[in-house]
């Protein structure tokens, strides 16, 4: 079974308040993007066969076992009784982006055994399943405009439609880590709720819908400020960074080719 698990952009990002269990209260619309990985998941036939993991592709780092796409058959596994199976994970998205591509990896692992092995899971299950692995990971199994709260993990459906937008989305060579970007950010309360301010008109949001990881992470990374600032140049109606960065998307009215312009970067376009 093959699969392609998609890429989010974070439409905005309100860090509001710190929590007592050391974690940020939030509020961010989450919004799925045709940027894909592959993933493939078969039943492994082999003769006292184990589960094997291997991916191909971007680096991935760190020890296979804590792979999140292998957390996500652990999860089911444990419960289902699962015979074991071979995944191999051609990983395209980039680490690092806040564009949640690992998290989309283990929400399509959960997906792809329930329909493997007949499991026949609902999707509030599923993304019960996805909650233990990560916070944005539940979003992934609907994958539709989200609005969510709390760590990230409270969600609720909001009608957003830009499929007439196109989009392009420039990944740096530099990594931030969600650890960094959280230690710099200072939470603040804002007079408008996100869920509010998206029904704006998209050529009002350049003004009021912000990312409040970009204040520390522009002053760190100005490299990243530049990006937003050229594609705002090239025509964006709206551009920010991605989550916690350090992606940086522009929306625009009509169809575009940047390449050329962020040659030391990734970069993916394509329609919403």
């Amino acid at each position: 079974m093959i699969s392609f698990p998609n890429c989010k952009i974070n439409i905005g990002l309100h860090i509001i308040g710190k929590r007592p269990d050391g974690y940020h209260d939030l509020e961010t619309i989450f919004y799925p993007v045709a940027w894909t990985d592959i993933l493939e998941i078969v039943k492994n036939e082999d003769q006292n066969g184990t589960t094997e993991f291997k991916s191909t592709g971007i680096r991935v780092y760190g020890p296979k076992e804590k792979n999140l796409c292998l957390k996500g058959y652990q999860l089911l596994a444990e419960k289902y009784q699962l015979p074991p199976v071979k995944m191999h994970l051609h990983k395209i998205l980039p680490i690092g982006a806040g564009l949640g591509g690992g998290s989309s990896d283990a929400a399509y692992t959960l997906m792809n055994l329930d329909k493997l092995f007949r499991l026949n899971i609902s999707d509030a299950e599923l993304e019960n399943f996805a909650l233990e692995i990560g916070s944005d990971c539940p979003f992934f199994i609907r994958n539709k405009p989200m609005y969510a709260m709390g760590k990230g993990n409270v969600m609720e459906a909001i009608s957003l439609k830009l499929k007439n937008m196109f989009i392009v989305v420039v990944k740096p060579r530099v990594h931030v880590s969600t650890a960094e970007a959280y230690s710099k950010v200072i939470p603040q309360k804002k007079n408008s709720s996100l869920k509010e301010l998206i029904r704006l008109p998209i050529e009002d949001w350049k003004e009021c819908i912000v990312n409040d990881f970009e204040k520390s992470i522009f002053e760190t990374y100005p490299g990243i400020r530049n990006i937003k600032n050229k594609l705002y140049k090239f025509g964006a109606v709206y551009a920010s960074m991605s989550g916690s960065g350090s992606a940086v998307y522009g929306l625009f009215k009509e169809e575009k080719n940047l390449r050329a312009y962020f040659r030391s970067c990734t970069v993916w376009q394509g329609k919403l």
